[in-house]
C-alpha cells in the first residue's frame, strides 16, 4: 500500500460525509471522509467500526452521551450500538471497518 496522508485526501474529496475507500489490511477495510460540522444521523452496523479522528473533533452520541474524539484517538464502536454524529464534528475521519 503507497504512502497515505488522510488529512490531504479527506480535503480533497468532493463532498462531506461521504467515504472514500483506500484499501484493505486483512478483512478490514479503510475508509476516509471529510467531516464538516453538521450533523451525521444515527446509524447502526452489524459489524464493529473503528472511527480514528486524523484532525479536527468527532463528536458521537452513544446511548445518550456526547463523546468528544480529539486528533489521535479513536473510538471503537461496538456492533448493534447505535450512534450518531452531533453538529460541531469538523476534520479528517478514519473508518476501519470488516
Amino acid at each position: 500500500m503507497p504512502l497515505l496522508d488522510f488529512t490531504a485526501i479527506a480535503a480533497h474529496l468532493p463532498q462531506s460525509w461521504q467515504s472514500t475507500s483506500l484499501g484493505q489490511v486483512g478483512p478490514a477495510r479503510i475508509k476516509v471522509l471529510r467531516m464538516d460540522g453538521r450533523a451525521y444521523e444515527e446509524e447502526t452496523h452489524d459489524y464493529n467500526e473503528g472511527l480514528l479522528v486524523v484532525s479536527g473533533l468527532l463528536r458521537l452520541s452513544i446511548d445518550d452521551k456526547e463523546i468528544c474524539v480529539n486528533a489521535g484517538q479513536m473510538y471503537l464502536v461496538e456492533a448493534g450500538t447505535a450512534h450518531a454524529v452531533l453538529p460541531g464534528s469538523k476534520g479528517a475521519l478514519v473508518i476501519i471497518d470488516v
